[in-house]
């Protein structure tokens, strides 16, 4: 492992990282994406992705813990890690990481497959929060349809802890996750207040699809046309919507109730 000591927030290889976080355009151009904490980038090393740099503040993080898999490690000052930390905790390392796309082609389904389906959810933090669900509830995929935000977006890995790379994320259109969906026989079941029943007396047992779009819009037509299920969950107060990734975790360990009842 070769080291080196940065102390100025004007070096070039700061304004990268900086870069790296700030802007999309740059992560999908370049191919590299920027991971924060020691959480998350050992889920992203035990996962498989390469990691290219880590650069840590040694007043924040023991860089002894580091495993000495090839990449670049770089000691950043304070001030300078200050710089580069994308959130406001202070634990001290940074690593920029080769990022993996994902097909529907790419999924392996298993035998009896529970995917989340995600359309037009634009905040990257709730999109993280489904995958935090998704990996609780050992889940085969989640499938972001008509993706608003970028799946490695800082704020999504954050609110993640990780999970980005523990369970298979594809993004894809509606109509393409509708027909790999029905090719491959799995129930498609739309989380809708309209022509629903309740969740809990919806089978989950077999290959299944949950779907779920924003509080605010729902789920286009098309969802609604190709499900095999309408479901929603009692809403007992004044509100009649949970949040994206409160519902999902609802459904997913309704689902895995479900699951294990049947092979108890």
């Amino acid at each position: 492992m070769s080291r080196q000591l940065i102390t100025s927030t004007q070096n070039p290889r700061i304004k990268h990282v900086v870069l790296l976080q700030q802007k999309a355009q740059q992560r999908r151009a370049q191919g590299l994406i920027v991971v924060e904490g020691i959480r998350e980038i050992t889920h992203c090393i035990n996962a498989g992705f390469a990691v290219e740099t880590v650069f840590y503040c040694p007043a924040l993080f023991d860089a002894s813990t580091l495993s000495d898999t090839g990449y670049e490690i770089i000691e950043v000052t304070p001030h300078v890690y200050e710089k580069i930390a994308y959130r406001g905790s202070t634990e001290g390392v940074v690593a920029i990481v080769k990022p993996r796309t994902t097909t529907l082609q790419d999924l392996d389904l298993g035998d009896n497959p529970l995917l989340v389906v995600l359309e037009g959810v634009e905040k990257p933090g709730n999109i993280g929060a489904v995958l935090r669900s998704a990996d609780a509830a050992q889940a085969t995929a989640v499938i972001v349809c008509d993706p608003l935000t970028d799946l490695y977006n800082p704020n999504l890995v954050r609110s993640s802890i990780g999970a980005i790379f523990t369970v298979p994320c594809v993004a894809c259109s509606t109509m393409e996750c509708i027909k790999f969906l029905k090719e491959n026989n799995i129930k498609i079941l739309t989380a809708q207040l309209q022509d629903s029943k309740l969740y809990y007396d919806t089978t989950m047992t077999g290959a299944t699809a949950i779907v779920m779009g924003t509080e605010s819009t729902g789920l286009t037509n098309p969802w609604r046309e190709a499900a095999d299920a309408h479901i929603r969950i009692p809403m007992k107060g004044a509100l009649d919507s949970l949040n994206v990734s409160v519902s999902a975790a609802i459904l997913l360990f309704e689902a895995v109730r479900q699951r294990e009842l049947l092979h108890a």
